[in-house]
């Protein structure tokens, strides 16, 4: 009997399509990055918020306030190295991008959180590829990690967050430099290799660890060739291991060169950060670090309690052997040598390539950041898991590529399970960027997350303040001293908000009590001891508080009430050269200045306040103006106060003030001119003037015997113009008296302002008022003509 043949198997047309669509690798690198681009797309209307004011908004590395070799001197923060403050954090190529965002598009927040989105999206197609050609999982799971990496919500800080930039932008060349030492060849992709590594640990100092983890991988794929042939093996290995020794010497030189910059002083932390690292137990410590490490690896695994603070009692201690949290650690460690007792047992046939390469992806870049081997100045941070998060996601992937090929009865809920954790995974994001968005939302969010930080109440706190809601800041502030007696900085602020009640210098002291170096409860406490008239005990503070801080500006400012006027001037000098480019600090030097009786040299600062003000864009400084202005009219100095004021009225930009600028010149001319005239007339006072009536030119008797027995040598006298006395009659104001009978309404002096004697318009001549709209002063038609 004939056996009829088998019909032919018609492959699935979806399962083409996706087929071709996975071995087009820039179409999966294109689909994951607009994933990652799209799920962070409403974080693009947040504001600047948490670290962000003081890395960004207040740093003059990043405004231009600082030159750019500065950012080679300085930390993340705009600090100088060798600050004993300073927080030792070099990043000097992400405060380059921020300031390069900042010279292109100003401090409009939507260009910053968008260049963060890009930098994002570059690293979840860095992810695909690095799946597939480094941990060498299959393409379609490869773009499976890529898309996991884009949406998991533990990235929001890094990508929400302005500052977080650090970390992508670490993240951008550390998976490079893993693509040019594994996927690529040639003799010079180590070196390329290293430089971008380098790059990576400038963005920040976990990205040092690269090289390392270069050097595992590349010391694991070796070994099996190592044992299969030893007859290559001395080639190989001395292959392998002369890169080893050329990576490991480059190592040595970066962290050599990252310590350097240390400058013989480490970063200062307090218990208020990271309280384990402050307990005098060393198993108290060992406890809680080991459990803190198993922790962010379930926020890893499971990212739903989210915040951007974990500080101050949000992990509290493990004291004790018999604290369940211990079993998290346990399972953690358990789970972490079984791993790596796979990993060691597959060693020679590297089947679970994509196991050990995730393995090494999750534990080295974190180990800067799990207070193991240094001390950091936090417990738990979203942001620094960034890079851990590829390892994490390539381990789990791989997971599902078993489950995959084992059998495919299993693949369609496999298949569920992975889109359902995709969609999660981006609606958590979706929803935890919204509390990214202002400052309220962010703290208003994480308390309710952790509701026993006592930080965060502070935070939240400063920020009613800020809004000026002084009795819900006063709860918030007392509920973080409840929960952190020891807080000094809630002390301090809670007094600045009760010194109504008078409670204010006991919150001071107290700040005092658990920190003696706290610059602002020494200030605060010298203002108030100042209004209580008690100076020696002011000084005292304002001089503990300046040693602290030399660079004080406000400070030295309260040093200046509680100073002798003689003693002034040290103050003075030091304000002008901590900020030579405030126009408030010339207008206090002008101030002293006058009052000393030096008129020129204080004209000389006010001058300068109203020029600095100018150049700022600013027109702020109206007290220097006035007070200049009060200076040269008691001087008498008219023309140049008329001087002063056209040149305040016509500054700005633009063609309109040009024009004002113009016409007050030109008015500033005509008068100078008229005041020449007037000096003339008033030195000879036989000249008439063409305003007079034929009438009036009669000469008199005693004017011919007058002018006989005159003594034409003797010089004709003058009349000062601010001191005429008007208690004469007008007909005797002449410089001869009796001489010459001329009322006084046709006396030559022109510039009425400067004589103070009303006169009567000449009925020849009528004046007519030229209107003009910036006030400049008017004259005569007449006058306009000669002019």
């Amino acid at each position: 009997m004939r056996r009829r043949p088998l019909p032919s198997v018609r492959e699935d047309s979806n399962a083409k399509f996706w087929r071709g669509f996975c071995d087009n690798e820039w179409a999966v690198y294109a689909l994951v990055a607009s994933v990652g681009a799209l799920t962070y797309s409403n974080s693009l209307n947040g504001e600047f918020v948490h670290d962000d004011i003081p890395a960004i908004v207040t740093n003059g590395d990043v405004t231009g306030a600082n030159p750019v070799l500065k950012i080679l001197k300085n930390d993340f923060w705009g600090t100088p190295m060798s600050d004993t403050g300073s927080h030792k954090s070099y990043r000097p190529l992400t405060t380059l991008t921020f300031r390069l965002n900042y010279a292109l598009c100003g401090l409009s927040a939507w260009w910053w959180h968008a260049c963060n989105v890009a930098l994002h999206a570059a690293c979840c197609a860095l992810v695909a590829r690095v799946g597939a050609a480094v941990a060498r999982l299959q393409r379609p799971f490869a773009a499976l990690a890529a898309l996991l990496f884009a949406v998991h919500p533990v990235h929001t800080e890094a990508v929400s967050g302005v500052v977080g930039r650090a970390d992508v932008l670490a993240c951008v060349f550390f998976l490079s430099s893993l693509l040019l030492y594994h996927g690529s060849s040639g003799r010079r992709r180590v070196w390329c290799s290293v430089a971008l590594a380098a790059l990576s640990m400038l963005a920040k100092e976990t990205g040092l660890t690269a090289l390392l983890l270069n050097l595992a991988i590349d010391i694991h794929r070796s070994c099996s060739s190592m044992s299969r042939s030893p007859v290559r093996c001395r080639w190989k290995a001395y292959t392998v291991w002369g890169r080893v020794a050329r990576g490991l010497l480059v190592l040595l030189v970066l962290a050599g060169g990252r310590l350097a910059l240390l400058q013989g002083s480490l970063p200062a932390f307090s218990p208020q950060d990271n309280p384990p690292a402050f307990h005098p137990s060393f198993a108290i410590r060992l406890m809680t670090f080991c459990y803190l490490a198993a922790f962010n690896w379930w926020l890893l695994l499971c990212p739903w309690p989210l915040s951007h603070d974990w500080q101050m009692g949000s992990v509290p201690l493990i004291t004790s052997g018999w604290d369940p949290r211990n079993l998290l650690t346990c399972a953690a460690l358990i789970a972490l040598l079984a791993l790596s007792y796979r990993c060691f047992m597959d060693l020679e046939l590297q089947r679970h390539t994509p196991l050990m390469v995730g393995l090494l992806l999750l534990v080295l870049p974190y180990l800067p950041a799990s207070n193991l081997l240094v001390t950091v100045g936090f417990v738990v941070a979203e942001r620094v898991l960034y890079i851990p998060s590829v390892g994490s996601v390539v381990i789990t992937v791989y997971g599902v590529q078993l489950m995959w090929k084992r059998g495919s009865n299993s693949r369609r809920l496999l298949v569920l399970s992975v889109a359902v954790l995709v969609a999660s995974g981006a609606a958590r994001t979706y929803l935890r960027n919204r509390d990214w968005r202002t400052r309220e939302s962010l703290l208003r969010a994480d308390l309710a997350v952790l509701p026993h930080n006592a930080k965060l109440h502070y935070n939240f706190a400063n920020f009613l303040k800020d809004i000026e809601q002084q009795e819900n800041a006063i709860k918030h502030y007392k509920e973080a001293l409840r929960l952190w007696p020891s807080y000094a900085s809630a002390h301090n602020n809670l007094g600045t908000l009760v010194q109504a009640a008078g409670r204010a210098e006991h919150h001071f002291l107290q700040a005092l009590k658990y920190n003696r170096d706290h610059v602002n409860a020494h200030y605060n406490l010298a203002k108030l001891y100042r209004k209580k008239n008690r100076i020696p005990e002011s000084l005292k503070m304002l001089e503990r508080c300046l040693s602290l801080e030399p660079r004080f500006v406000q400070a030295h400012l309260e040093l200046l009430h509680i100073t002798p006027e003689h003693e002034k001037r040290p103050t003075l000098d030091r304000l002008l050269e901590l900020e030579p480019t405030n126009w408030e600090h010339y207008h206090l030097y002008g101030n002293w200045l006058k009052g000393r009786g030096l008129w020129p040299l204080s004209l000389a600062y006010y001058s300068t306040a109203l020029r600095l003000s100018l150049d700022k864009g600013e027109r702020g400084a109206l007290p220097s103006l006035r007070d200049a202005c009060l200076l040269l009219r008691s001087a008498g100095q008219h023309s140049r106060l008329l001087q002063l004021l056209t040149r305040w009225g016509g500054a700005g930009g633009g063609a309109a003030a040009a024009e004002r600028r113009r016409a007050a010149a030109a008015a500033w001319r005509l008068r100078s001119e008229l005041e020449g005239r007037a000096a003339k007339y008033a030195r000879a006072p036989l000249m008439t003037s063409t305003c007079l009536h034929h009438s009036q030119l009669e000469v008199s008797p005693d004017y011919k015997n007058n002018i006989v027995h005159r003594d034409s040598r003797a010089p004709a006298p003058s009349i000062p113009l601010d001191n005429t006395d008007k208690s004469e009659p007008s007909c005797q104001r002449n410089v001869y008296k009796k001489s010459v009978s001329i009322p006084a309404q046709y006396k030559p002096i022109h510039n009425k302002s400067e004589t103070g004697v009303k006169q009567k318009s000449c009925p020849l001549h009528k004046k007519k008022k030229i209107k003009d709209p910036d006030g400049l002063p008017y004259v005569t038609d007449h006058l306009i003509k000669t002019y």
